[in-house]
């Protein structure tokens, strides 16, 4: 995906976060994003399942309730990401940098 593109949506999907009538949610479902920048990005609720987010930079980027499951997120640079929530079901996280990520295990929040 360009980044012409993907700003894009990511605009369109603030608007959304905003006033769900307006914008749109992200929906990259399947997407090529290696390598993206995504520092500090508010993606929380987009859909990323099945993404390809291998060594993308997602260090303190809103990932709260976003879909991720089976996203590969190999030697992805997650420091700082809030993964509250996020459904990280046969996501690839092997390599990845997740210093600091928050996520829930049940009710308990571990900040890695």
């Amino acid at each position: 995906m360009n980044t012409k593109k993907l700003k894009d949506v990511l605009d369109e999907h603030a608007e959304w976060l905003t006033d769900s009538s307006t914008g749109k949610r992200a929906t990259l479902i399947g997407a090529n994003l290696r390598g993206a920048d995504l520092r500090g990005a508010d993606l929380s609720d987009a859909n990323l399942s099945g993404a390809n987010l291998s060594d993308a930079n997602l260090s303190g980027a809103d990932l709260f309730g976003a879909n991720l499951s089976g996203a590969d997120l190999s030697g992805a640079n997650l420091r700082g990401a809030d993964l509250r929530g996020a459904d990280l079901s046969d996501a690839n996280l092997s390599d990845a940098n997740l210093r600091g990520a928050v996520i829930y295990l049940g009710n308990r929040k571990i900040t890695l």
